[in-house]
């Protein structure tokens, strides 16, 4: 053996198993191993074995075929299911070198097999030979792990770093909204805060649809930005082609970013596009309903009109909470999607406790 296996020999400490019920071959063969130094371990019936390899891994397992209780063949077979060893390379002991037997061994996922009686270079060396490539694809796999390890890693760090450049690029554009319309930044902050307990409280969200919702949902009137501002900051009633004009400020937001592929900016499109519709079907641009609507749609939608009712805006006074409340409530089903309804007035106070902020 040469030196550099030997020393990776050493390093390992291999263990290695000799299956036979002849107590003599199992004298001969762990014999002529100990010149290696392997952890040697032994076990005279295909049951005893098994139960080794239970609870024991093993680098390498010399498995007799011919066997009172349980043959090798059939061993291989359980070995190959079981979660610890099931990658252990196996050498077959034979005194069978027919072809049909080996080939059988093979099939069954032996590497290698070793006529009885045995040769001690031919053990020493195929049992060296197996160990070193089977310590070879664990390094392998190992590394191949790490790899993959630090190529998710790196991935996500590009995610987040992608996701924090969306998070600025929505920062940026909802100050710029706040110049150019009606809505306020507290407004904004509030609506992404009544969001995220929506989606919070809603039992078919998880946690990143709630951190995706609360930062999407400050772009639900981005397009507010394309409406001319005689129209957007009009105190009194608009006409009818005024409030055309104005619906058309979800169409012209999902113009904007209806190419966007990450998955902060497509929410943004989606509540941007969405959030006028309404469950009943009566809403715009589309008459969606139901569930046809998106659920961050439908849930912006909630937060948008209870967060507009309670506050002041240039074209009507705030509502008191109660009466905000009322209609919320007396337009589930219509306005607004029953369940979220139910879940905004199970948590009223948390809602309430956002609006006051």
């Amino acid at each position: 053996m040469n030196n550099k296996l030997a020393e990776v020999h050493v390093e390992q400490n291999f263990r290695v198993l000799v299956v036979d019920d002849v107590a003599d071959n199992i004298q001969v063969a762990m014999n002529i191993l100990r010149e290696d130094n392997y952890d040697l371990s032994y076990a005279m019936t295909g049951q005893n074995a098994l139960n080794l390899l239970k609870s024991t891994y093993y680098d390498l397992i010399l498995l007799d075929v011919m066997m009172p209780d349980i043959s090798g063949f059939n061993v291989c077979e359980q070995i190959r299911k079981n979660s610890i060893n099931r990658d252990t390379p196996i050498i077959f002991l034979t005194a069978r070198a027919d072809i049909d037997s080996i080939s059988k061994g093979f099939q069954l996922g032996a590497v290698d097999y070793i006529v009885k009686p045995f040769h001690a270079a031919e053990l020493l060396a195929r049992t060296r030979t197996h160990l070193e490539l089977h310590a070879s694809r664990l390094l392998l796999k190992q590394k191949n792990m790490s790899l993959q390890t630090r190529a998710e890693l790196a991935e996500k760090r590009l995610l987040s770093e992608l996701e924090q450049t969306q998070m600025e690029m929505i920062h940026i554009l909802t100050e710029l909204m706040e110049f150019t319309s009606d809505e306020t930044g507290k407004h904004i902050k509030r609506v992404a805060e009544h969001s995220r307990l929506l989606a919070h409280l809603h039992e078919s969200l998880t946690d990143e649809d709630e951190t995706v919702i609360f930062h999407a949902a400050p772009m639900h009137d981005i397009g507010k930005v394309f409406i001319p501002e005689h129209i957007l900051h009009k105190p009194g009633r608009l006409t009818d082609e005024e409030m055309e004009i104005m619906r058309s400020h979800t169409t012209k937001a999902h113009q904007f970013l209806k190419n966007a592929q990450r998955r902060i900016m497509r929410a943004a499109d989606i509540i941007a596009l969405q959030h006028h519709e309404k469950w009943d079907g009566s809403g715009y641009p589309a008459g969606l309903k139901g569930h046809d609507i998106h659920i961050y749609g439908r849930i912006v939608a909630l937060a948008d009109v209870f967060d507009a009712l309670t506050h002041k805006r240039v074209y009507k006074e705030a509502w008191g909470i109660d009466n905000a409340v009322k209609f919320i409530v007396d337009n589930s089903g219509t306005h607004f999607d029953p369940y979220l309804v139910e879940l905004f007035r199970n948590n009223l106070e948390q809602f309430i406790h956002i609006a006051a902020e």
